[in-house]
């Protein structure tokens, strides 16, 4: 009887080798490490997606035929180099995406080798407490969700000593710039709700779903807030303030949904506006005579559970 050799299980390939990559995703890398590198050769290619140097250099055939103006090759050191008059291609080679990358790569949010970031300058930032989210209760809700189903879960809230047993009907996720709340219709408080991933103790079962996300009315309302700088601030202040948000004519517009008001204008230092020194508070809401009803009603700042 002849003894065989059993096979080793194949190792999985990595992304970045996998062949399903295809060459629009290749060419945004291009354009990305040209923008932000400033220079590019077959090897980044190669060594990012797994691919073969003739493909590399057909890749880089490909962007030079859409933008032969953004690179020029040095023979000296054998690399494409970024032009004076580079444009990018790609939206994903804006500022706020390398910027975005380079924070999740560097908190561990984002893998580095999953980044197209190259060359990495000094990073930090300023620490925060970890916000622990069960995988078992995230997965529940996202089935929920997708299900149009409700849950019952066991929820320790602000208002109540113990954890108490209640049943909810997920319909969104959002994130307030510190924790993560599920918006779901609360079937005790017969209203919807936000509720802190990280109070939500257990999923003990699914249940019949209560109101749906399209009756939401807080959720599916869009307010506009128009920011300003304080107009305390003196001249050279308030061009400060300009720039740090991006303001044009003095002014910046946001998008923001009634039931994450509340949030947006804390995260903003406006839940009190008027009620610190123009260096402190910085911006003002301009056009908070527009929302009067919704700053000065307790709704606003009950429904976070």
């Amino acid at each position: 009887m002849t003894n065989k050799t059993p096979h080793s299980p194949q190792k999985p390939t990595p992304a970045r080798a996998n062949a399903r990559w295809g060459q629009d995703r290749r060419l945004a890398f291009i354009d990305f490490r040209l923008r932000w590198d400033g220079r590019i050769n077959r090897s980044d290619l190669t060594d990012f997606f797994g691919i073969s140097v003739p493909q590399a250099s057909l890749d880089l055939a490909r962007y030079i035929e859409l933008a032969p103006q953004n690179l020029v090759y040095d023979r000296s050191s054998r690399v494409y180099l970024a032009t004076s008059n580079f444009q990018p291609l790609s939206t994903g080679t804006q500022p706020q995406q390398f910027l975005n990358e380079l924070l999740a790569s560097t908190t561990g949010i984002l893998e580095a080798e999953a980044s197209f970031i190259g060359w990495r300058p000094p990073i930090d930032s300023v620490p925060q407490p970890g916000r622990g989210v069960a995988a078992e209760v995230l997965a529940a809700l996202l089935k929920a969700i997708r299900d149009s189903s409700g849950v019952r879960v066991v929820y320790q809230s602000m208002s109540m000593e113990e954890p108490s047993t209640r049943t909810i009907s997920p319909h969104a996720f959002a994130y307030d710039g510190f924790r993560w709340h599920v918006r779901a219709f609360c079937h005790s408080r017969n209203d919807f709700r936000d509720f802190v991933l990280g109070r939500i103790i257990e999923v003990l079962g699914v249940e019949p779903a209560g109101c749906v996300a399209n009756e939401d009315k807080e959720w599916n309302t869009l307010l506009t807030l128009v920011l300003a700088p304080h107009p305390g601030l003196s001249a050279g202040k308030r061009r400060a303030i300009e720039l740090d948000y991006g303001m044009r004519n003095g002014e910046v517009v946001l998008q923001c949904r009634q039931a994450l008001l509340f949030y947006t204008l804390k995260r903003l230092g406006l839940t009190h506006q008027g009620a610190q020194q123009p260096e402190t508070q910085q911006i003002v809401l301009k056009n908070d005579a527009d929302l009067a009803s919704l700053l000065h009603s307790q709704s606003l700042f009950s429904l976070s559970c």
